[in-house]
């Protein structure tokens, strides 16, 4: 979107007289609160622009990127204003924890009565970068899914797609039962080798039946 059309945009919100408006950030896929601040007309724009949040700091009376520093960048997929355009609401992609403290979201504490318990941990510590570990699981996934679209002579994944769903479900059954009788015999390096098999396995079954990792780790955070 051109510059004009972004300040067109801009013209209909409605900031304070500090030249602020309040923003929520939501995370995209589980639509958890991370944390709320402010922007005003240029973060606006450079967030819209970058596809990266960028907020204004009220106590340091200055611009700032989300992660400059931390490297928790808060990736833009959907901008929304409510019904007074006085409040914005952000989804994002949150790389790491979205609250300075450590934790994921900076809604991380609840009032009991008359007490105020955390109901999460931290998820990085202040001297090392969160690394989100599903990357991996993702990368795998997003291999599997790429032997569809771009078969590789010799690939086993391929293999697996050609022979169909049954022999899918075979090797499914055969890893399972490798990681039961991995876990009979209490060899923590053999469990951790076949449930990374059985992992692989459940992929090429999801891919095969169109189940994404985001349907999985929504219906994860459903029962948490």
């Amino acid at each position: 979107m051109e510059i004009n059309n972004i300040e067109q945009m801009v013209k209909q919100l409605k900031f304070d007289t500090n030249g602020l408006i309040p923003v929520i950030t939501q995370h995209y896929q589980s639509n958890e609160v991370l944390m709320m601040a402010y922007m005003n007309e240029e973060a606006f724009i450079k967030s819209f622009e970058t596809k990266k949040v960028h907020y204004f700091s009220r106590s340091r009376n200055k611009l700032w990127l989300k992660g400059e520093t931390s490297g928790h960048f808060q990736h833009i997929k959907s901008i929304n204003i409510d019904c007074d355009n006085d409040t914005i609401l952000i989804k994002v992609e949150q790389d790491g924890g979205a609250c300075h403290t450590g934790h994921y979201s900076c809604f991380y504490r609840e009032i009991c009565e008359n007490d105020v318990r955390e109901t999460s941990e931290k998820v990085f510590d202040d001297k090392k970068v969160y690394e989100d570990e599903s990357k991996v699981l993702k990368d795998v996934y997003n291999v599997i899914v790429d032997r569809t679209i771009n078969p590789k002579e010799g690939s086993y994944t391929n293999y697996l797609f050609d022979k169909g769903i049954d022999k899918i479900l075979k090797k499914v059954g055969e890893e399972t039962a490798e990681v039961i009788i991995a876990a009979k015999n209490q060899n923590k390096e053999e469990i951790t080798y076949e449930i990374s098999d059985l992992f692989y396995h459940l992929f090429v079954l999801m891919v095969e039946r169109g189940v994404k990792l985001e349907d999985i780790y929504n219906e994860l955070k459903k029962r948490r």
